[in-house]
């Protein structure tokens, strides 16, 4: 399982890479694997703000439908367009082409609430 060193995550398994003074928001590997084939993402519209750990959108498989909740405050800037019709790319790519949203106007302090890699890996070895 991969665990980029370049992102910050969740307990909820979302992930965030923050460039600049915007963020990119998705879903780790192991939330991908734990909900099996991605069939639907239900994004939210740009310019919609929301405060940390909010619900974001909702990712449907043929196991499930699950909130995904933001991992930073902020103002979402971009839906990730190709998961209209590709919505598998969260489970091929889950930290590249398979990004759920982009956030810009950020809080970058929440960060500090987040795991890094390595505390991430040692959170999903005490979860199995």
């Amino acid at each position: 399982m991969e665990f980029p060193s370049d992102l910050k995550y969740t307990k909820e398994h979302e992930w965030v890479r923050v460039s600049g003074s915007s963020a990119t928001v998705g879903i780790t590997e192991f939330a991908q694997g734990e909900l099996g084939e991605i069939v639907f993402v239900e994004l939210p519209s740009s310019g919609k703000t929301f405060n940390q750990a909010d619900s974001i959108c909702v990712v449907e498989s043929t196991k499930a439908a699950s909130d995904v909740y933001t991992p930073i405050s902020g103002t979402v800037s971009e839906g990730n367009s190709a998961l209209e019709s590709s919505p598998e790319l969260v489970n091929s790519d889950p930290y590249g082409d398979g990004w759920l949203i982009k956030l810009s106007d950020i809080t970058e302090s929440d960060l500090e609430k987040l795991m890094d890699a390595t505390e991430y890996e040692k959170y999903i070895g005490e979860q199995g």
